[in-house]
């Protein structure tokens, strides 16, 4: 994380800098305020990489503060994936809050609205309250309740608190501007009735209030600077202003908008990831399809390449669809210089070398890294048994295949050209395996004789293999930009049926025999992987080698 302090935050950089030098004894102080309703996803990792530089490149704090005044769909599993996640990017909070902490100054300072003849309770029901609301086009009509004394509003919203009241039957709202054209200051709800214990409360309230209510004053009581949220609540910030303006604090924080992320192939709603979990459509939160920073772990995703990901998007106001492409590219650069290669064969056959005695035994010396000299090599043993790909063989080759064919030439990577001279097949027709030779005079791949020989395939000694899983995943949807679904159609109407891929035999390099699952390693000619944290006798890809990433 310390590498992506000083990226450029765009027009958020502008402000601070015009801020500290209008008032040098400011000192910057952001949040990050996640409600603990689901995991944190790809979307929030930009919020996180705004909110934590904007402070620490500025010498100021950054807070953990989590948005739980909804105890309806919240829990301390939430709770505590998002600190952990938080930690895990390299982002670990100077302090850690709750909403839930501030309540009581929450309910004091409704009451001061209510006595300075600024808020009422209400008992229209939430239909009848969108009917009173209006429309862009229509003001808003004013709610027969609008008017009750002073004295009567106390005591209804006394009896709120006190429980006397069921769901739903009344709320507490601010007197603003029911012709407003922003709607959000159509004397909007600031409290509502729930009788539900709340994960960290327990039952000691059964009023709750709403997000726009609590949020800036939550800010201002934490000394919060600038508060930057997604671009969706830039018509909510006159709503900000005016609860800070009315309340009465000396210290005012200040709400700024970016766009937020969105991503092709990806769904970046908590409600619809929260259904595809409890649906079982998914293998959980962390499932490596899902979006979520447990998924992106899972899969093998470092927190490196995420933020090198959303420095490249970059900061702006403007709506915009990420590429995927980008995302994989960026972990697809990091992997090259830093992943070890190993051999992995996904669908084994095997090779009898029939010019080898059956006590044949000789290594060769491969490098962990091409890309990288310091990296080392390691010693791959070579015996008259190998397995190769069934991919990588067809007995009568279609047009423009090199590898191996029946009579035909392949070399093997980093060892010796061999021919194909017979099938043997079992009873059912499958091949049981394949009679070579090498060209023993064509060490290391070379020959000497001007033949040319057009294909490189893995191979993996039958001595020098364990088996295990390997797992490909491809995009959870099918359709690109998910935020433009037709109408008529849904998010299920999209779930690409077919995106997991597993294959229960395929074969890999002894050595990773003791894999702690911590590092990500390339296997040859197919892509980077990692040990599945659930699956243990599973390799995870974590992307492909090919790069379509239209830069």
């Amino acid at each position: 994380m310390e590498k992506f302090l000083n990226a450029d935050l765009g027009f958020i950089d502008d402000v601070i800098s015009s801020d500290l030098e209008n008032n040098s004894d400011l000192r910057i102080h952001t949040r990050f305020p996640p409600e603990p309703n689901g995991c944190l996803h790809i979307g929030s990792v930009k919020a996180i990489w705004i909110d934590y530089s904007a402070a620490k490149k500025n010498g100021g704090q950054f807070n953990l503060r989590f948005d739980d005044t909804n105890p309806t769909k919240e829990n301390e599993d939430y709770v505590k994936s998002i600190y952990e996640d938080l930690v895990w990017l390299g982002a670990k909070p100077d302090n850690v809050f709750y909403g839930s902490d501030y309540f009581e100054q929450c309910y004091q300072y409704a009451v001061k609205l209510i006595k300075d003849g600024k808020a009422y309770v209400d008992d229209l029901t939430p239909e009848e309250m969108r009917e009173y609301r209006g429309t862009l086009n229509k003001p808003g009509v004013e709610s027969p309740y609008r008017n009750r004394s002073i004295e009567e509003n106390l005591e209804l919203f006394e009896k709120m608190k006190n429980g006397e009241f069921a769901d739903a039957t009344k709320t507490l709202r601010a007197k603003i501007d029911m012709s407003s054209p922003n709607l959000n200051l159509r004397d909007p709800v600031l409290y509502r009735i729930f009788h539900t214990s709340h994960h960290k409360q327990g039952d000691k309230w059964c009023i709750y209030p709403m997000y726009d209510f609590a949020h800036p004053i939550q800010d201002a009581i934490e000394g919060i600077t600038h508060s930057l949220c997604s671009i969706e609540f830039e018509n909510h910030r006159p709503l900000y202003n005016w609860v800070i303006d009315n309340i009465g604090v000396e210290k005012k924080p200040h709400q700024y908008e970016f766009a937020r992320l969105n991503l092709t192939h990806v769904v970046m709603s908590k409600r619809y990831l929260r259904q595809l979990v409890e649906s079982g459509l998914v293998d959980g939160w962390d499932d490596p399809r899902m979006p979520t920073l447990m998924g992106l772990r899972r899969r093998g995703y470092t927190p490196q390449s995420l933020f090198e990901f959303v420095q490249r998007v970059g900061v702006s106001k403007n709506y915009g669809v990420v590429d995927m492409g980008l995302l994989e590219y960026c972990i697809r650069e990091e992997l090259n210089k830093t992943a070890p290669r190993r051999i992995a064969i996904k669908e084994p056959i095997k090779v009898k070398i029939t010019n080898l005695p059956d006590e044949h035994y000789e290594e060769f010396e491969m490098p962990n890294n091409n890309t990288d000299e310091n990296a080392g090599t390691r010693k791959v043993p070579f015996t008259n048994e190998l397995y190769i790909d069934s991919e990588d063989f067809f007995e009568i080759a279609p047009p423009k295949f090199h590898r191996l064919t029946l009579n035909g030439e392949v070399r093997l990577m980093g060892a010796y050209v061999i021919k194909c001279n017979k099938v043997v097949k079992k009873e059912d027709g499958s091949i049981d395996y394949l009679e070579c030779t090498c060209d023993l005079v064509t060490k290391n791949g070379n020959t000497f004789d001007g033949r040319k020989i057009k294909g490189t395939i893995q191979w993996l000694s039958a001595s020098n293999v364990i088996q295990r899983k390997l797992a490909f995943y491809d995009y959870l949807f099918s359709i690109e930009d998910v935020t433009e679904i037709p109408e008529d159609k849904g998010y299920d109407d999209y779930l690409n049926k077919n995106s997991v891929t597993i294959y229960k035999n395929a074969l890999v390099e002894a050595n990773l025999k003791d894999d702690n699952g911590e590092n990500r390693y390339q296997f040859v000619r197919m892509g980077y992987f990692i040990k599945d944290s659930k699956n243990p006798d599973t390799y995870i890809c974590i992307v492909g080698l090919k790069d379509n990433y239209k830069k």
